[in-house]
């Protein structure tokens, strides 16, 4: 990213766009699927909707985004809710990943393609990773996220090497995007 989408995301999360309380469904749908409460590392999460959900279950949670609005946002829900998160300005495009090792992952509504080659290197062994992106064909119904951060469709299995599919479902979900969630774990 750049000192552009910086300023960008952080004039969105000034404005209270893209700043949800709540965790998606997917997260809590795969709540199931998840091992026990470890250390779990939330990029591009924004306003810490999951990052805050994870902590108040148990996670020790970093929080990794390029808008120190949105790490701010976070910073003083976890301070209401009397919950811990830690926080990291980093630009997931220039910037090393967050030491791990990891027990669990989330990518939400993030796409940076070579990031995926350097997940399975700070994950635990056993630790999870959740993604989910919307793909071109989301377009048939939202004009956002623009074309050059949507997923081809079928394309998510291709990112996610390294790691063993758990669950993977693609098509128009109960959010209402066309969208590609994974499940995916490293081994032991």
């Amino acid at each position: 990213m750049s000192e552009t989408d910086r300023l960008k995301w952080n004039a969105r999360y000034r404005s209270g766009d893209h700043a949800g309380e709540h965790p998606s469904d997917f997260l809590l749908s795969a709540a199931p699927l998840l091992p026990p409460p470890g250390q779990a590392l939330d990029l591009a999460g924004g306003a810490g909707r999951h990052a805050l959900w994870l902590a108040s279950q148990g996670w020790n949670v970093t929080l990794a985004d390029i808008s120190e609005t949105a790490l701010q946002i976070a910073k003083e829900r976890a301070e209401h809710r009397t919950t811990t998160i830690e926080t990291r300005q980093i630009d997931l495009e220039v910037d090393p990943l967050p030491a791990g090792p990891w027990n669990l992952i989330l990518v939400f509504h993030y796409l940076h393609r070579p990031l995926f080659a350097d997940l399975p290197g700070v994950m635990a062994p056993g630790g999870m990773l959740l993604f989910i992106q919307p793909t071109v064909r989301n377009l048939e119904r939202h004009e956002r996220p623009p074309r050059p951060f949507l997923l081809h469709e079928g394309e998510a299995p291709q990112l996610i090497t390294g790691l063993e599919m758990i669950r993977y479902e693609e098509g128009w979900l109960n959010e209402g995007r066309h969208e590609a969630r994974v499940v995916a774990r490293r081994s032991e």
